[in-house]
């Protein structure tokens, strides 16, 4: 194999002069703006906490990488998109990684390599899962009754699944005939404060592929619900989930929930067909007569065979207008706990489409899908720590408003600005990033940096 320090003449003809490419910067990173995701992690402090909920059982006079080293060298790599654990053996002696979790970027030894990483992974139990999960729930809200000074008039709660397709023999991979696929199913769970457009990770929750919508909810929303009471002992809190969630004991919980409402959407019945027959017949005939769609909104009280008593059910009685189709009935319907009038109810269990964006953003940006440990709970603790990484960079997209990456997506983001070519220097006094001078967004990066440089 060739020197890569070698001047390398690879494309004699591509430009008016030779193109020659020859990797002999020492000390350089290309993730130089990660020096963000530190700064962000010293606003959530969620490392510290992370580590405290694992019981390191290493022979200590032979541990060269701290159990905290060891999550934020994962934590870190995957906010910058290395979401293979392999990826540990081309990052264990980048000055920035290295700097990230505490070393002398230059003369710090290196970081964890894939065998100990991978070690680490499986050496973790359901226990300390349980625990870190909390830790991870505890300091989102945490920051955000810091960062709104508690002041929150209403907290939205969404839970939503999503498939996580696998190859291989995983523990709990299972066939789902919905998915078509072998898959787990992670249940994610989002906060949004008031009227702000970011629904922020605070809860994932790893599950085997044939599980229904319902497994682990309840828990997971009594977690949530009891660390947003600790913050904000009067906040009204809404919970709004999509039609899988809906189930009688969902239902009888919520309603023993003070101060709690909720919109939940309900799967259609021949009842429930009969009640709205009449508004499908007058949509019909506006859709008809107007040739566009067409719709109604109302509400009824109802109560399923299995519920203890009745329930206001909001529906939208819509016909569907295409151009050269048939007209095509719509009726929705969802169960709701609020003081709206039918239609603003069911506008605001629409905007649980949102929590959609931020579930491509896990899938798409983070990997969070790259559960390819044999054990189901090193799988687990996978998925834990990509959502610890997404959480680092919602709080960087939460520093960068008012500006043009205000809503940008975490790859974006990653491309704009994590992905910086870096040259790494140090002195007595201080580290010193030597950054490209022709940065495409070297003001929006200086005014983050600035915002995370302050204290709050």
């Amino acid at each position: 194999m060739s020197d890569p320090t070698t001047t390398q003449c690879l494309f004699p003809d591509l430009l008016s002069k030779p193109v020659v490419a020859r990797f002999d910067v020492d000390h350089g990173s290309s993730d130089g703006g990660a020096i963000l995701l530190k700064a962000a992690e010293r606003r959530l402090q969620l490392l510290e906490g992370l580590a405290d909920c694992v019981t390191d059982r290493r022979d200590p006079a032979r541990v060269r990488h701290e159990v905290e080293e060891l999550l934020g060298q994962r934590v870190y790599a995957l906010a910058c998109g290395y979401s293979d654990c392999n990826d540990a053996a081309r990052l264990s002696a980048d000055p920035i990684h290295k700097a990230l979790v505490g070393r002398d970027p230059i003369e710090g030894d290196d970081l964890g390599s894939q065998p100990t990483l991978s070690r680490f992974e499986n050496a973790i139990g359901p226990r300390a899962l349980y625990r870190m999960s909390e830790t991870l729930l505890t300091q989102v809200v945490r920051r955000h009754r810091r960062r709104r000074r508690r002041k929150v008039r209403q907290v939205v709660v969404d839970l939503d699944v999503t498939d996580d397709p696998t190859y291989g023999g995983q523990q709990l991979s299972l066939f789902n005939g919905f998915y078509d696929t072998y898959c787990y199913l992670p249940l994610l769970g989002f906060l949004t404060f008031d009227d702000e457009a970011e629904q922020y990770l605070c809860a994932a929750m790893l599950r085997p592929g044939t599980a229904g919508c319902q497994l682990g909810a309840i828990g997971m929303l009594r977690r949530i619900l009891r660390r947003l009471r600790e913050a904000w002992p009067d906040v009204r809190i809404v919970v709004r989930l999509d039609g899988g969630f809906a189930s009688p004991r969902l239902f009888e919980f919520l309603d023993e929930q003070p101060n709690v409402g909720y919109v939940v959407g309900f799967p259609s019945n021949p009842v429930l067909e009969r009640e709205v027959a009449g508004a499908m017949k007058r949509v019909r005939r506006r859709a008809k007569d107007r040739s566009e769609t067409c719709r109604e909104y109302g509400h009824r009280f109802y109560a399923a065979g299995t519920w203890t008593h009745e329930r206001r059910v909001v529906y939208k009685a819509e016909v569907v207008h295409h151009p050269g189709r048939e007209l095509k009935d719509n009726a929705r319907f969802v169960v709701a706990k609020l003081p709206l009038t039918p239609r603003r109810a069911y506008e605001f269990y629409c905007r649980r489409g949102e929590v959609e964006n931020r579930i491509k953003e896990l899938l798409d940006g983070m990997q969070i899908g790259r559960t390819s440990c044999s054990r189901f709970w090193a799988n687990q603790f996978r998925v834990l720590l990509t959502a610890v990484a997404y959480v680092l960079m919602q709080e960087i997209r939460l520093w960068a408003k008012r500006t043009t990456l205000a809503r940008a997506q975490v790859d974006r983001l990653r491309i704009c600005l994590i992905k910086l070519g870096a040259h790494v220097e140090v002195s007595v006094r201080r580290i010193v990033l030597h950054l490209p001078r022709a940065f495409a967004f070297v003001d929006v990066w200086q005014r983050i940096a600035g915002v995370a440089a302050r204290a709050g």
